[in-house]
């Protein structure tokens, strides 16, 4: 296991790790790519999945948001299906539409059949965390994965979905397969976040970009206990875990249990009033409506000041620290100066 970088200055350690930080620290998920023209330079001659496995390009594209709007954190450059890949799943991200499975998991003969997932698989995702570690110098660089019951909908419906359908009848009407399933993912997700950890990130972020379409008791029942044993199964490392879903409003308490130190909360949701629905101990993370960064500056302004203000009244109110970010990701009609602006903003206020 590589020695992990000693940075005491980061105000996004600082925040996440529930210590007082020199300044609000920013991020944006999905900062990495979309809205960089350097970015769509090169997408332009790679496939979404060659760049997910070339280190170079992994690097490259890593580096790119912090050197435009120096951000307070990198976020690796990689998608939540990249661990399926290298466990053999057919599949491929497709231009406009995401994630496409060949063969959906249907079947707990199909569930059988998933991999678990061997390290040396992802190893160019571990040289580029290398390479980037040294290139970083004193920003934090964040590792991420795919939640095991969004990963579980990709494959179960063959895509995206809009109601989730095949996922919710697997998950209510065949219980033990879904279980399986979610075990299965719940080993390839802790060995994708380890590969990671092992090569030297300083924090990673597990993205249930899905769970908001479940209800709390269905939550409960089929899919925290899941992630929960994703969190505890790295806790040992020490380092600043985040968990994320978009549309989780009524699950921000359950999440809050499952062991992370930072929880994501969507635009939906003020941050001082997720603040007793998490409970206590918890940074927040979040949560400016993606939207508003195509609304111009004078609305982009207002919204930032306004949520750099409510994470005050949260900390105030009990939460152990906020990181300011989208409450998802940065859009691809974004323009790349106002969320420069909005970082010199948020660092500023």
């Amino acid at each position: 296991m590589n020695t992990r970088r000693d940075l005491p200055d980061s105000p996004y350690l600082a925040a996440a790790g529930g210590r007082k930080p020199t300044r609000v620290p920013v991020w944006f998920m999905r900062q990495a790519g979309r809205s960089l023209p350097e970015y769509r330079a090169l997408r332009a001659k790679n496939t979404m999945m060659q760049a997910c496995f070339d280190a170079d390009l992994i690097c490259e594209i890593t580096l790119q948001p912090v050197r435009r709007h120096g951000v307070d954190a990198a976020i690796l450059f990689s998608d939540i299906v990249v661990p399926l890949r290298a466990a053999g799943i057919d599949l491929d991200i497709v231009p406009d539409v995401g994630p496409v499975i060949a063969h959906p998991i249907r079947t707990a003969a199909d569930v059988a059949a998933v991999r678990p997932l061997d390290p040396a698989t992802v190893a160019p995702v571990a040289d580029a965390i290398g390479m980037l570690t040294g290139e970083l110098g004193d920003v934090p660089l964040i590792g991420f994965a795919g939640a095991p019951f969004t990963l579980a909908s990709y494959l179960v419906e063959g895509g995206p979905s809009r109601n989730h359908e095949h996922t919710k009848a697997m998950m209510l009407g065949e219980p033990q397969t879904w279980h399986a399933l979610m075990t299965a993912l719940t080993d390839v997700t802790i060995g994708f976040l380890r590969a990671q950890l092992d090569a030297g990130v300083d924090a990673i972020q597990l993205f249930d970009s899905w769970a908001g379409t479940l209800s709390l008791a269905d939550y409960r029942s089929f899919v925290l206990p899941h992630s929960t044993r994703v969190f505890d199964a790295l806790a040992g490392y020490g380092v600043p875990m985040t968990h994320f879903g978009v549309g989780t409003a009524e699950l921000l308490g359950a999440m809050g249990e499952a062991g992370a130190s930072v929880v994501g909360v969507d635009w939906r949701t003020a941050l001082v009033d997720a603040v007793p629905r998490v409970g206590p101990g918890k940074a927040l993370q979040g949560n400016l409506d993606p939207v508003v960064l195509l609304a111009g500056w004078p609305a982009v302004e207002r919204a930032v000041r306004a949520v750099v203000e409510d994470g005050r009244r949260a900390v105030d109110a009990g939460a152990t620290g906020h990181v300011f970010n989208l409450g998802h990701g940065v859009l691809p009609a974004t323009d790349p100066g106002i969320v420069t602006d909005a970082v010199a903003l948020v660092h500023s206020s």
